[in-house]
């Protein structure tokens, strides 16, 4: 669906528009530096990260804002089972700090949540502020029997039905269902290893 691949959003008189649209993999370094700025260096020891260590994001569910040629927000989807249940896991989402208040976080929130449903997915989870996110459907109306793989605030895993009863029966441990990530080529990671400093 030509519609769901890239869409434009109109910012207020004076500022210029920015465009989602898949990602890409030359979007990598700015993604993670913009990770890193919005979430500080521990957001590897996030409990939501277990999630998504070593899992590459759903097929056609990771997304990339891009403003003036410059990349400002992310936002990807993985594939897990809740207690039995498939769904996804939305995050993390994050948008430039010089770019916040426009719309941009939201407009990519929905951008996501079309594309899954598109997609066939029946629900998605996610670990986030319930005032922000309740406007996009997210609840924790059926999230209270499930768990998560580290602490979290409970009120804070939220869910959305994409399809309705998707969540029915959902029970337990939330665990990553999605296809491994991609491997750095052999040659890179030689590379790689042979820079990196010793160990003393």
């Amino acid at each position: 669906m030509k519609a769901l691949r890239n869409s434009h959003g109109v910012l207020p008189t004076g500022a210029a528009s920015f465009a989602i649209r898949s990602e890409r993999a030359s979007d990598v370094v700015a993604r993670e530096a913009l990770l890193d700025a919005s979430f500080g260096d521990n957001r590897q020891m996030r409990t939501c990260q277990r999630l998504r260590d070593g899992q590459a994001p759903a097929q056609g569910l990771a997304f990339s804002v891009v403003r003036e040629g410059r990349l400002i927000g992310t936002v990807r989807l993985w594939h897990v089972s809740a207690g039995g249940v498939p769904a996804l896991v939305l995050g993390p989402l994050a948008v430039d700090p010089s770019c916040r208040k426009l719309g941009i976080g939201g407009a990519l929130v929905q951008r996501a949540l079309a594309a899954a449903k598109a997609r066939g997915h029946g629900a998605v989870l996610l670990l986030g502020d319930a005032p922000y996110y309740a406007r996009f459907g997210f609840s924790a109306l059926k999230t209270g029997e499930l768990s998560l793989p580290g602490p979290f605030e409970r009120d804070r895993l939220l869910g959305l039905e994409l399809r309705a009863g998707a969540l029915d029966g959902a029970w337990g441990m939330i665990v990553p269902t999605g296809a491994a990530a991609p491997q750095a080529k052999p040659r890179f990671a030689a590379r790689s290893r042979k820079l990196a400093p010793r160990a003393a």
